[in-house]
């Protein structure tokens, strides 16, 4: 018999043996306290059934294009939104939330691009740690665990939800009560009949709309709903080229965008501050536009890189490179010259509308046989100013 069915004298339901709600009320604290004592900052159960209202939302806004090309869970919204896919007879999910809430370097004194929050470090490792006692403590007493975290298996935030731990945003972030929207969330499904939580977090956003207006591309098209095909977060992840609309706007981010969290009055003021022992919240331009393909890829491991090709996060730093970089700047003029020749069409185009922002339309060829970089000679931008 599993060791916790000797802890409180009961039979699991392998059995078919019932089991009190008492017991399994005493089962699920001693299974909550495992993973807050294992560096998990908010836990909570929810029930393994259909995430209906997620389902329906999903196949919703894919239905009206809001996805853009968009995969994750919108891949397969049916099983995302169902945990006894991934673990049949799954009765509940124990959900944990781990901070990066974590306090902002200075910017380096070389051009240097930006990266999120969420990215600065390794964040998910101590979830996935912590989750991972918890499922090993499942599985020592006999029961079926799996952890789910950044996986498309689950949509997460649904999780985190229906366990209580918080509310959507504005921004369609999950909120956590009392402590914001920076946390990376998880889940252990299991077919282990542990309580759940009944009543999901009140909204805490009353009428601030603070997230809606700092969006630099209006992406939050009404309270809870973003347009993906106009979210910097996702742009810089998409494959092909980067939209002409919004690359201005991308300022100097190479990797995701933090704007409609960094001003939420509760993600700023409650955080939940955690200090790694690496942060890593800018890279240096010239010397990453430099690497060969394995060194930049090393160098931005934890990155969501689509297919593992270096190629879109060059794109992405030659925009930065248009939008920061100084035209007096000798070694910025050299990537630029560099790159307006290089074999690969695609990050030729973006060094040439680099070139044309920052005026050195000397390096820019006056015509060319690639499709791509023909659309962008006929769409070269303004001179930047400033």
């Amino acid at each position: 018999m599993p060791e916790w069915c000797l802890r409180f004298g009961i039979v699991p339901l392998a059995n078919q043996q019932p089991i009190s709600r008492e017991e399994a009320a005493a089962y699920t604290e001693q299974l909550l306290a495992l993973g807050t004592a294992h560096s998990i900052d908010r836990i909570g159960v929810a029930p393994a059934a259909t995430m209906q209202r997620a389902r329906e939302t999903l196949h919703a806004r894919k239905s009206l294009g809001l996805h853009d090309t968009m995969q994750f869970t919108y891949r397969n919204p049916d099983r995302s939104t169902n945990p006894q896919v991934s673990v049949p007879n799954a009765q509940s999910m124990i959900v944990g939330a781990c901070s990066y809430a974590t306090d902002a370097p200075p910017a380096p004194l070389q051009l240097s691009a930006r990266v999120a929050r969420y990215a600065w470090a390794n964040y998910y490792e101590s979830l996935r740690e912590g989750l991972g006692v918890v499922s090993d403590a499942l599985r020592a007493d006999g029961w079926s665990a799996h952890v789910f975290v950044d996986h498309n298996a689950l949509v997460d935030r649904e999780s985190a939800y229906l366990a209580g731990l918080g509310w959507y945003g504005k921004n369609a972030n999950l909120l956590i009560n009392g402590a914001g929207s920076f946390f990376v969330l998880g889940s252990v499904v299991t077919d282990a009949p542990l309580v759940v939580n009944e009543r999901p977090a009140d909204d805490g956003c009353g009428a601030c709309k603070r997230c809606l207006d700092s969006c630099p591309t209006n992406a939050i098209v009404e309270p809870g709903v973003i347009d993906a095909a106009k979210c910097l977060a996702w742009l810089v992840q998409k494959p092909g080229v980067f939209n002409r609309d919004y690359r201005v706007a991308l300022a100097d981010r190479v990797y995701g965008c933090d704007s409609c969290q960094d001003v939420c009055p509760p993600t700023i003021r409650l955080g939940i501050t955690t200090k790694p022992s690496v942060v890593r919240a800018w890279v240096p331009i010239l010397q990453m536009l430099e690497m060969d393909d394995a060194q930049l890829l090393e160098s931005v491991g934890q990155w969501y890189i689509a297919d593992r090709n270096p190629m879109w996060v060059r794109r992405n730093l030659l925009i930065v490179l248009g939008n920061i970089g100084s035209a007096s700047d000798e070694a910025v003029r050299n990537a630029i010259q560099k790159f307006c020749t290089h074999a690969e069409p695609m990050l030729q185009a973006h060094a040439i509308w680099s070139a044309a922002r920052l005026g050195l339309n000397q390096f820019i060829p006056a015509t060319d046989e690639d499709p791509t970089v023909v659309e962008e000679l006929r769409n070269l931008p303004e001179v930047r100013v400033g």
